[in-house]
Order: structure tokens, then sequence, then C-alpha cells
């Protein structure tokens, strides 16, 4: 009841923690890195691939197995 993470003093605390572990300056990095790691994570379990091109962020490249799969769909 209020023991865990749901507790938003409970959040509040881990965060001054971490800050204090790692200062102001490394946890954006971490943040960033994290977000990769699960943006990758994702693209992994659908299958697609955004479009590594500059400029490019956010575009879905389909994969042969997904163009494929279209395909079969549209028939």
């Amino acid at each position: 009841m209020g023991l865990g993470l749901e507790n938003p003093l409970h959040i509040l605390i881990v965060l001054l923690v971490l800050l204090l572990l790692f200062g102001a300056k490394r946890l954006p990095e971490m943040g960033r890195g994290l977000g990769r790691g699960l943006h990758e994570f994702r693209e992994n379990l659908t299958g697609r691939q955004t479009d590594p091109l500059p400029g490019n962020e956010g575009r879905l490249v389909a994969t042969a197995e997904t163009a494929t799969k279209t395909r079969r769909e549209g028939d």
C-alpha cells in the first residue's frame, strides 16, 4: 500500500539518488542511450527498420519480409 515505485515521492527519491550518483551531465546521455536501445528493440520485434539516412528520422523502410506479407494480404 504505497510502498512501491507507484508512489510519486519514491520516484522522486530514486531520481534524486540517480542525479547525485551520475551527475546532471551524464543523465541525458544515459536517457538517450536507453531510448535508442528501446527503439532498436521495438524495430527488431516488428521486423521494420527506420531509414538510416540523415534527415529521414522516423521514416519506415519495409524489409523484404514485410513487403512480402503486404503483397500477400493485398491479394
